[in-house]
């Protein structure tokens, strides 16, 4: 049995990524970024891949357009943004409507979905009830809403990363999220970067995808006083021309990995620091630690540190992305229900 899938809200393609080495094909994904769509074309080539508002999709017609009748889609996988990037993007609110409108049409035999921590009840107001809304929503479709909070560290990536997951599977069908776990304890900084190159230099001959140094002097100024695993605010003898505003307070700014520990999470507008070498993680090191595999590219300039960057740059491309074996998890214990008679 194929396990087709559709993916709405697509960004780089994590969920994509990690469906996939569950067992699950992506027939189609949506995404309004240009260099995330760029990003989709050149990983998976054989993917249709729609670069629009999802909001301006006919879920009739693309059903039509992909061969697919009600009911034959195993997966819809949706990664709704969870801030406006740009004055073209979904907010939170409309983004859940869009998925709602597509499971309606499509009738999946799952619905997955992944947030931000906020996005889960006793959380925040605000997403306590999106989530209401959304499980009364597919509820009146036949399903019933599962949630709760996942760690992707205990997924193999080597960051800690607590996401809400929301899976929407047919009434009836048992289905469980907190038990997900690998099992393994989580890879540290060191263990997954420990084995890449040197990182080249713009303009430089590429040895790796994605893997280029774009740290300007002055900040391989600042990162030289911070020692491995603290940050700048908290590092010792730091000229205060060099520390500017920052106060001892400012505990994720400027921050240091360490090898023997995972990432903190990884956030769309700051890269973090190297733990030995005084620069920037690059992209490619970004993708390791949430879990991507080194033959996935990623297109688009490298790093916008001013202003709000649209199109979506590579650092955010990672930092934003669904980490694929987080994916993975929840795909590998979903196909039971969505191949079940």
């Amino acid at each position: 049995m194929t396990l087709t899938a559709v993916s709405l809200f697509a960004g780089a393609g994590g969920m994509d990524v990690g469906i996939g080495q569950a067992g699950f094909r992506t027939l189609c994904a949506i995404e309004a970024d240009a260099y995330c769509g760029a990003t989709l074309r050149r990983n998976e080539p054989r993917k249709v891949v729609w670069q629009a508002d999802v909001g301006v999709i006919e879920p009739a017609r693309a059903m039509a357009a992909l061969g697919l009748n009600s009911g034959d889609l195993a997966l819809l996988g949706c990664g709704p943004p969870t801030r406006a990037l740009g004055s073209n993007d979904a907010a939170p609110e409309q983004a859940m409507l869009e998925v709602v409108r597509f499971a309606r049409v499509f009738q999946p035999r799952a619905v997955f979905i992944e947030q931000p921590p906020g996005f889960l009840p006793m959380r925040t107001s605000a997403g306590s009830h999106l989530l209401e809304a959304l499980r009364a929503d597919l509820a009146k479709l036949g399903y019933e809403t599962h949630a709760d909070m996942l760690d992707a560290s205990v997924h193999g990536i080597a960051q800690r990363r607590r996401r809400t997951v929301v899976v929407a599977v047919p009434k009836g069908k048992p289905f469980g999220l907190a038990t997900l776990t690998t099992g393994q304890p989580p890879p540290t900084v060191g263990d997954v970067l420990e084995d890449l190159p040197a990182p080249t230099r713009p303009g430089d001959a590429i040895t790796l995808p994605n893997h280029v140094d774009t740290t300007p002097a002055r900040a391989r100024e600042r990162i030289g006083y911070v020692p491995e695993g603290l940050w700048l605010a908290k590092s010792p003898d730091v000229p205060a021309e060099i520390l500017g505003r920052l106060t001892r307070k400012d505990t994720t700014k400027f921050r240091r990995l360490s090898r023997s520990a995972p990432a903190p999470t990884l956030h769309a507008d700051e890269a973090l620091f190297h733990p030995v070498a005084d620069r920037y993680i690059t992209p490619r090191e970004a993708a390791r630690l949430q879990g991507f595999p080194d033959q996935y590219v990623f297109e688009g300039p490298i790093l916008g540190r001013t202003g709000r960057v649209k199109p979506v740059d590579q650092y955010r491309q990672v930092a934003t992305a669904v980490s694929p074996p987080l994916a993975r998890s929840v795909a590998r214990d979903l196909r039971r229900i969505v191949t079940a008679r």
